[in-house]
């Protein structure tokens, strides 16, 4: 008797369980350190409740939040869905708006990225704290500008 081939199909009858979008997010935040959880956690929420239109997932290994309504056929490379992207390196945070130059008078936006990229840079929780409005804003003018 084979007990490896028995076991292997004892393996290939358990369902694996395909984890959501939003439980891929939260395992890729629990890696964070703890300090820096906390404010990505208190950013998450906020993009989240900005409106029921905004979703997330993983890309480009980093928590990604993207238009999730109807929307006008375009070129995948043009992003017209991505609205924001955190970037998580090196202990800092910092929010990529990869068509953040679409979105008019937010002073929050920095960056002159000839590709029009606009970013949001988070100190603390503080800094965060301070910003959050401001975030929120950027992210309603951003859906505002959604080609439907």
């Amino acid at each position: 008797m084979d007990l490896g081939k028995n076991v292997i199909n004892q393996q290939a009858g358990m369902a694996k369980k395909i984890m959501t979008d939003s439980e891929k997010v939260a395992a890729h935040l629990q890696q964070l350190p703890a300090e820096q959880f906390a404010v990505v956690q208190l950013l998450r929420s906020a993009i989240l409740e900005t409106d029921k239109s905004v979703a997330e997932h993983i890309k480009w290994n980093s928590p990604a939040f993207y238009y999730c309504g109807e929307i006008k056929a375009f070129d995948a490379k043009e992003y017209k869905r991505d609205i924001v992207v955190l970037n998580l390196h090196r202990g800092k945070i910092l929010l990529v708006f990869p068509t953040g130059a679409r979105v008019n008078d937010q002073p929050l936006l920095e960056g002159t990225y000839t590709d029009g990229r606009r970013t949001i840079a988070i100190a603390d929780r503080e800094d965060a704290e301070i910003k959050l409005k401001g975030i929120q804003a950027v992210i309603r003018s951003w859906l505002r500008g959604v080609e439907k």
